[in-house]
Formats: structure tokens, C-alpha cells, sequence
């Protein structure tokens, strides 16, 4: 068969046939209990699952289209992305083991590492977040057990060179495991560039509409599949039908989705470049942005996500700037169809390396509004913040 992109395959596992009449979507099966007719294969799950537990139609659907969407061998649900990321660590790592992974880590996997894995004997290290290779892998240890990636990284969208890190963490017999959820598993694919684990929030671009909490976890390594699934039945991590149902049906409109947002972005990107009062947009894809190369060379697309350094300015004027918009939404998360915009400095000072910026930090996540509509939104937001500004420069009376 001639091979298929992305955008049928995703939608063609909907339409195969042989399989009688029946609805485009499978039906929600809400069940703790699953009856056998064969006492002697009540626990044969090659007779569909044994309980609740193992998923019911539409999950075991949604974790066979992101198997085939990373090229893995097997993907699983967990119930959020923070689980996609913290199942991996817990199931690779013993006590006496090191993780390093970069400064700019999000900021509840950070936690997870210095307060849940620190108190069971596993140590953490962090990277600077615009380290090189040769710092990278100079910072592995004998005791580095795994490499956590984030490419881009949180916040400041630092990029990794992420085919030269996993080839020579390889030979060193370090496992390594990315935070995909920036490319959603269609702009880059880690497994085929010698990634051990790719995990990814599905509560971001495949649910796509920010109404449900969702990760995923695909890797293609027999032990290592076995060890992932293991930490899932031994914890009873467990997605619900009807949030599998809704990522199901978000997945098969991903790529469109994820192609609109982007070009968006990247004309708000162009836009925001040009202001005066702004003194850089970290967006990889924006040609000059710092990370830019390493996005060319290795990704065919690129998430709506972005920071925006301003010139100067405080916390109040920050918040200035955001009360004045009407289309952003103030929330965090990203992915689905509305526009976003949160204030990021002061997570900044979680880093033991606090980047020099010469002005705050905001993060803006570019939904499906026209972008003409989103650009006079940011209009009345500087305009606002150059009031603000003007304000702290006159003299008291």
C-alpha cells in the first residue's frame, strides 16, 4: 500500500472495513466489570480485557493511533501529562540512580524530581537550559540513569539537539526520554531519532478543545515497554472512557488543527518581533530566534506556543498589559482552540540558573481566532502597557 499521511491515518482507522455495520466513533463503554462466557478465559486478555482497568474500546483505539503516530511499538494512557512524564521515571529509575535533564524543565516534572524521586534515593540534576552537547554529556555521571529532553524547553523554548544526545546516550547505556508535547507527536517524532521514550500531554493539542486531562507514553524497546506497563498496573493508573472517547475524537482533526495554530503563530511571532516595546519573541520557528537551525533541520512543523520578552517593565505593568486584552485568555495550559496568555517571570526564579532577560516574560498560546483579531487584541495591550510605563516616569506631584 502506498504510504499515507499523517492526516488519513488518523482518520482511516474510522472507516476500515469488515467489521459490519456500526457508528464512524466507538460507543463510550463506561465498566469496572467485564464478563466472560468461559470460566477458562476469564483471564485471558487475548478474549478483550479482563476489567475496567485495561481499557475499554475507545481507549485500546486511541493507543493504537498513537502508537502508529510516534512509529512505536506500544503506547499508553495515563491520566494527565505530568503522569506521561513522572510513569517513565518511576518505572527506569532505582535508588542510587541519577537523572539529569535541563534547568528549564517544567515545572511540576522539577517537583516531582526534588521532592518525590529525591526522597527515594534518586538524585536530579539540571543542565543549563541553553547547555551544548559537549555540556550536556559532560554532565552525565556513572550514576545517570536516564536524560529527560524537553525540546523546546519550558518557558525560554531553548532548543537540544536531540538525534546527537540520544546517539551518544546510547552508546554510554543511558536511557533517554522526551517531553514531546510541543510538536504533539507530528512535528517530531523522538522514537525515530533514537529516543528510548516519547511522552507527550494529551490534555494539549490531541484533546485539543480543554476539556479533558490526558497523557500518553510510546516507546518501541521490549524491557522497556514491560517495565512502563508494569508502573501502570502496579499504581492503577487509569483513563477514563469518556476522556479516552474525547481524545479519540480530538486526535483524528490534529494535524489541521496543529497546521492552523501554526501559521498563526507565526504571523502573531512576525508581528510581536517588529513592536517597539517588545525585545524578543523565543518561538524557534521564527527565523532569527535563537534554536531556529536546530528547528529547521529536525522538525516539519511547530506548536502555537511562545514567550515574549518584554523591554523592561515589573509586575504591575505585566498585569497591566493583560487585563487589557478581551480575546486571550488568562489560564494555564495550551493546545486547544483558544488563545492564552500567562505571566512566567516569576517562575523563572525556580532555575538555579535564572536566565538574564532584559525585561518580563509573558507566554502566549495562539488558538484558532483570525490572527488579524489577536494582533489588535495585543495592540490594546501595549497600548495599555506604554500608558503604565509613561505613568512610572512622571515626577510626583
Amino acid at each position: 500500500m502506498t504510504p499515507i499521511s499523517d492526516r488519513t491515518r488518523l482518520i482511516a482507522s474510522a472507516t476500515r472495513r469488515g467489521q459490519g455495520r456500526r457508528p464512524v466513533n466507538p460507543p463510550v463503554e463506561r465498566a469496572s466489570t467485564m464478563l466472560s462466557d468461559d470460566p477458562a478465559k476469564m483471564q485471558d486478555a487475548t478474549d478483550g480485557p479482563i476489567y475496567g482497568l485495561d481499557g475499554t474500546g475507545a481507549a485500546r483505539e486511541l493507543r493504537a493511533l498513537l502508537a502508529q503516530l510516534e512509529g512505536a511499538a506500544e503506547a499508553f494512557l495515563v491520566p494527565s501529562g505530568l503522569a506521561a512524564v513522572t510513569v517513565p521515571l518511576t518505572a527506569l529509575l532505582r535508588p542510587g540512580d541519577a537523572v539529569l535533564t535541563t534547568d528549564a524543565v517544567y515545572g511540576p516534572t522539577r517537583r516531582f524530581l526534588t521532592r518525590h524521586m529525591a526522597a527515594r534515593g534518586i538524585t536530579a540534576r539540571f543542565h543549563p537550559a541553553d547547555a551544548s552537547n559537549d555540556t550536556i554529556l559532560n554532565a552525565l555521571t556513572p550514576d545517570t540513569r536516564v536524560l529527560l529532553i524537553e525540546a523546546p524547553g519550558s518557558l525560554t523554548f531553548d532548543m537540544a539537539d536531540v538525534p546527537a544526545l540520544a546517539a551518544a546516550c546510547r552508546g554510554r547505556g543511558v536511557l533517554t526520554v522526551m517531553d514531546n508535547t510541543w510538536a504533539a507527536g507530528l512535528a517530531f517524532r523522538p522514537l525515530a531519532h533514537g529516543v528510548d521514550v516519547s511522552v507527550q500531554a494529551l490534555t494539549k493539542y490531541v484533546g485539543g478543545h480543554s476539556d479533558l486531562l490526558m497523557g500518553g507514553i510510546a516507546a518501541c524497546d521490549p524491557a522497556v515497554i514491560r517495565a512502563i506497563a508494569h508502573t501502570i498496573e502496579d499504581t492503577g493508573w487509569h483513563v477514563s472512557p469518556d476522556d479516552a472517547w474525547l481524545a479519540l475524537r480530538g486526535v483524528r482533526t490534529l494535524p489541521l488543527r496543529y497546521e492552523a495554530q501554526a501559521r498563526s503563530a507565526l504571523s502573531v511571532a512576525r508581528w510581536l518581533k517588529a513592536r517597539p516595546e517588545v525585545a524578543d519573541v523565543l518561538y524557534p520557528p521564527l527565523p532569527g530566534s535563537i534554536g531556529h537551525d536546530l528547528w529547521r533541520r529536525d522538525f516539519n512543523g511547530a506548536a502555537s506556543l511562545m514567550g515574549v520578552v518584554m523591554k523592561g517593565g515589573d509586575t504591575a505593568a505585566a498585569h497591566t498589559f493583560m487585563r487589557a486584552l478581551s480575546l486571550f485568555g488568562m489560564g494555564y495550559s495550551w493546545g486547544g482552540f483558544e488563545s492564552l496568555i500567562t505571566y512566567e517571570t516569576p517562575q523563572l526564579a525556580y532555575r538555579e540558573q535564572t536566565p538574564d532577560l532584559p525585561g518580563q516574560l509573558l507566554r502566549l498560546h495562539i488558538g484558532l481566532e483570525d490572527p488579524t483579531d489577536l494582533t489588535a487584541d495585543l495592540e490594546a495591550g501595549f497600548e495599555a502597557w506604554r500608558a503604565q510605563q509613561d505613568s512610572n516616569l512622571q515626577p510626583p506631584a
